[in-house]
């Protein structure tokens, strides 16, 4: 009964775009794991409405600097809540890089979109309609997966020969140049030049014309990450004529997924969904 309450209260409260409210009872299932690399289980939760329609699909990644976080603090979604509104939901924990050096979240975060594409047809997703929300550092890493994709990573963790892109991002509070941002220094490999690679490592050097749709949130006051760097991002997705729009708040802080942030993302989601 109070699921259905609050689905109620947030149909009449959010828009309704990108997905229907379902009509289907919801699955929620936790610890699934969605690759192994060196012996270690990737793990997500997951949600969405059981029935036979296609759905959206949206992956949400957590902040925490790469360090730290996980799959169900405030900069992730609520899976069951974006099932409530008609999407398969799931939010991953990825290697930090305390134990496993850069480039590790990122190659964890393309396996997960690979195992959503090699998954569409059990859980009936659509496979042209895949979003991805992060904050903060997991902003930065689902920016990066609009400008540069796969690049010359390797496939790690399993699903190898599947797809791995997406429709859209959501990059709320990010990092998008981190050799100037003051954590920057986190995202160190075992080995090369670290400046080159935090370079490479950097949304705002990659954005070209074939850049995946992205919506850009933050605040002026954000003492983690400053504003400056969402406007020069914001500023070369306008000059590259990216489908974009910037989302800019001046006294939200270091925003981790609010409700402000669900209906910004849901209208967006809504005007880049294909055309039927």
């Amino acid at each position: 009964m109070r699921r259905l309450v609050l689905a109620a209260v947030l149909a009449a409260w959010l828009p309704q775009t990108a997905a229907a409210q379902p009509s289907a009872p919801v699955v929620v299932k936790t610890d699934v794991i969605y690759g192994r690399v060196e012996g270690s289980a990737l793990l997500a939760n997951l949600a969405y409405p059981d029935g036979p329609a296609l759905k959206p699909a949206i992956l949400s990644v957590h902040g925490g600097r790469w360090r730290a976080g996980n799959r169900a603090d405030a900069s992730s979604i609520k899976v069951a809540q974006w099932a409530e509104f008609g999407f398969f939901a799931m939010s991953i924990d990825y290697r930090l890089v305390g134990g496993s050096p850069a480039p590790a979240p990122y190659l964890d975060l393309l396996c997960a979109i690979r195992w959503v594409h090699a998954h569409a047809e059990e859980y009936r997703i659509d496979p042209e309609r895949i979003y991805l929300i992060g904050q903060s550092a997991g902003g930065q890493l689902v920016s990066l997966v609009a400008t540069i994709g796969e690049a010359d990573f390797p496939r790690v963790g399993g699903w190898e020969k599947a797809r791995s892109d997406v429709r859209a991002v959501v990059s709320v509070a990010a990092a998008y140049e981190l050799n100037t941002l003051s954590w920057g220094d986190l995202w160190t490999p075992a080995s090369g030049d670290v400046a080159a690679a935090r370079a490479a490592a950097s949304p705002v050097n990659h954005v070209t014309a074939s850049t995946k749709p992205i919506l850009v949130i933050h605040s002026d006051d954000d003492k983690s990450v400053p504003v400056q760097q969402a406007v020069d991002m914001a500023a070369k997705l306008k000059a590259a004529g990216v489908t974009s729009r910037f989302v800019h708040y001046t006294d939200r802080g270091h925003m981790g997924i609010t409700d402000e942030v669900i209906k910004e993302a849901r209208t967006f989601i809504g005007e880049v969904e294909p055309k039927k």
